[in-house]
């Protein structure tokens, strides 16, 4: 018996769909479902409405763990995004070139993000550290400070370690994405008499632009993936002042034990996120249409 042609699409896409219903459709639900109880994960549940939602819009840690890592995206769309950009368009030079050193920019990616927070813990050391030690070394050691401890530069060292981290992924990404521009339009840009950094800002750029926007919108979007980095290296710390939604979570769900409360958080971090991504779709719907 032949089986039913209406019906075959959807039996190769079932188990697809029972692992996304099980891994993200489910869990999505029952937080939704916890945000509005109070709940400690143990015990009877309490429900409460929109109570959780009201507490997390006058929670001041919560509200400036958005403003911290809104500060954390635009450094590294900066040190990520930007600088592997230049690294790329220094890779599809002849001089740039060379294997070893697409490998050596790309190493960082490949290494596990707590082995790195552990690495860069020492390198930024107050008592024996690189960076204090290399100041001090060229003669700048009143900027010696706890970078980590220090209120003023906890965020900046953070993205700077992001920064060394995915500028490599990014450059991986654009480099590909120059090797697909066709020979033809650089060389004629080169006997009309442009130079290379023209060729990169008025040619290889605006014809990349749509891995260039893919690229702002990963960085974006991994900023509230973010955990970590944070986690290990700062744990929020010192004073809130790199307390980001995730990190802020976990320490009330996990510490705390507010399964309601925290749940609530994660559904509107969640919706900030959809409503950036939707943006985006309609920023290139405009753009194509």
């Amino acid at each position: 018996m032949r089986p039913n042609r209406r019906i075959v699409p959807y039996l190769f896409a079932a188990p697809a769909l029972l692992l996304f219903g099980f891994a993200v459709l489910a869990p999505a639900l029952a937080t939704g479902a916890f945000s509005l109880t109070e709940w400690s994960g143990f015990g009877p549940m309490e429900f409460v409405g929109l109570d959780n939602f009201v507490r997390a819009a006058r929670d001041t840690v919560f509200v400036n763990s958005f403003l911290h890592v809104a500060v954390y995206i635009a450094v590294t769309i900066v040190l990520e995004v930007a600088v592997g950009l230049a690294l790329a368009g220094v890779l599809v030079t002849r001089r740039g070139g060379s294997p070893w050193f697409r490998v050596a920019l790309f190493t960082p990616v490949m290494l596990p993000m707590v082995v790195v927070a552990v690495l860069w813990g020492f390198v930024y050391n107050g008592d024996f550290g690189l960076v204090n030690a290399a100041l001090k070394a060229i003669g700048l050691g009143d900027l010696s400070r706890v970078w980590l401890g220090d209120p003023a530069t906890a965020l900046l060292a953070v993205c700077v370690v992001s920064g060394w981290v995915y500028a490599g992924f990014y450059m991986a990404i654009f480099y590909a994405a120059f090797a697909q521009i066709p020979g033809e339009v650089v060389e004629a840009a080169r006997l009309d008499g442009a130079g290379e950094l023209t060729i990169f800002r008025r040619v290889k750029v605006p014809m990349i632009r749509n891995a260039v926007e893919v690229c702002v919108l990963l960085c974006v979007t991994g900023g509230f993936q973010s955990f970590d980095l944070f986690y290990v290296l700062t744990g929020g710390g010192p004073y809130n002042v790199t307390e980001i939604p995730t990190t802020y979570l976990t320490r009330v769900v996990f510490r705390d034990g507010e399964v309601g409360y925290g749940s609530a958080m994660a559904v509107l971090m969640t919706a900030v996120v959809v409503l950036i991504g939707l943006a985006f779709m309609r920023s290139r719907l405009r753009k194509a249409s």
